[in-house]
């Protein structure tokens, strides 16, 4: 039986969450096992910008996004930003890495500073104990001397840091082309085969 990777993908309370959605259709797609934590500043924005919200229990939730995005129960959890208690909170469950898009200044200071006040923050610091392949996807702008200094420390970690900057040499001809290129960028660091883009050259 082939073993497909696992990947944490966190949502934060930054503008640009429809590049979450997008990340978690192509990942779903590639049937890649997923563990999904959204905080509620991220529910806040996802329903602001996307539409896409839902309420209930952990296990409401989660059957309802199984059902969204067309996944097995078994590929797709979803862990309330409260549950320090779940599986991704330890660093004794393998995964191949975890993605948080977008990752707010919020999220990026405390996952820097080694907070682990929510299960983004303790999934990110297992993600980084453990040596494990961290992406963050920034979108603050224009960026403070604070916010710089966090994305240093967290590139000097080792941390990927993938902002939400399109390229244009593509001559991408809707929103959902620019959408394509960022999420393509970051599948490219997960060395997950796409053609979400048009590629230089």
């Amino acid at each position: 039986m082939p073993s497909f990777p696992s990947y944490i993908v966190a949502i934060t309370g930054a503008s640009g969450s429809i590049y979450g959605i997008r990340l978690l259709e192509n990942l779903t797609r590639n049937g890649c096992r997923i563990y999904l934590t959204i905080t509620k500043e991220g529910w806040y924005i996802l329903k602001e910008e996307t539409g896409f919200f839902c309420e209930g229990s952990e296990a409401e939730i989660s059957s309802y996004i199984c059902r969204y995005f067309k996944a097995e129960p078994e590929n797709l959890h979803y862990f309330n930003e409260e549950n320090l208690l779940a599986p991704i909170a330890s660093g004794s469950v393998h995964t191949d890495g975890m993605i948080v898009v977008p990752c707010s200044m919020k999220a990026a200071a405390s996952i820097a500073c080694g907070l682990a006040s929510n299960l983004v923050e303790r999934a990110a610091d297992v993600t980084l104990k453990e040596k494990r392949k961290l992406i963050i996807v920034p979108r603050e702008t224009p960026l403070n001397s604070i916010h710089l200094r966090n994305l240093l420390t967290l590139s000097e970690l080792g941390v990927h840091i993938i902002p939400a900057m399109p390229a244009f040499y593509n001559k991408p001809k809707s929103i959902d082309d620019i959408i394509a290129f960022i999420v393509g960028r970051i599948l490219d660091s997960l060395h997950i085969e796409n053609t979400l883009y048009q590629r230089w050259g």
